[in-house]
Order: structure tokens, then C-alpha cells, then sequence
């Protein structure tokens, strides 16, 4: 079963990158929120090692059909050689949120 609606999820390495891509997002109505939330640490395997970092998350809210263009804004601006950038389809939700995701969401 598809979905119109899905949650982005996006690490960052800091609150200028984050709020870049986020503004980016919201005001070329490729998303129609972004939550911002600092200070995550990550820890996961690089090249072989085992590494950790602070980062910020990025939880975008869109429609399902807008992910392509979402990832390649994203990849525009991100300054990781290999961003995280992880799509979770929205199976149900609050009719009337939903609603707002269509009219803030570019079609």
C-alpha cells in the first residue's frame, strides 16, 4: 500500500547546516515542516571504524511524491560525503494535519 505523506529523516553535523537545509525546504514548499533536534549523538561504523559525532536530526515532513526533489536538495547543501537520508511512509495521521501538508507542499 502506498502513501501520500512521509518523514524525511536527515542527520546533520551542526545548527547552520540544519537550519539551512530546514529553511531551504520550508520555503521552496518542498516540505511543509522540518523539526530541528540538537545535540544527538551518533555513533556508527565509517570506513571501517567505529566513530561518533554530535549531530542534529532533521525530521521532515512532506508528501510521499516529493522525496526526489527533497533528497536532491538536500544532497545540494549537506556537507556529508554520504548524508543520511531515510524516508518513512506516514500510514495514518491526523486528517486535518495531513490536509495542511497538501497546502504547504508544493504538488
Amino acid at each position: 500500500m502506498s502513501t501520500a505523506y512521509t518523514l524525511v529523516l536527515c542527520s546533520c553535523p551542526d545548527s547552520v547546516t540544519a537550519t539551512s537545509i530546514a529553511g531551504y525546504l520550508v520555503s521552496n514548499k518542498l516540505a511543509a515542516c522540518v523539526n530541528v533536534i540538537p545535540n544527538v549523538l551518533s555513533i556508527y561504523t565509517w570506513q571501517g571504524n567505529t566513530e561518533q559525532a554530535d549531530e542534529q536530526i532533521l525530521v521532515i515532513k512532506t508528501k510521499a511524491d516529493s522525496y526526489n526533489d527533497v533528497q536532491r536538495a538536500i544532497l545540494e547543501i549537506h556537507p556529508y560525503e554520504l548524508p543520511e537520508i531515510i524516508s518513512v511512509p506516514i500510514d495514518t495521521g491526523l486528517p486535518t494535519y495531513l490536509n495542511w501538508i497538501d497546502e504547504n507542499v508544493l504538488p
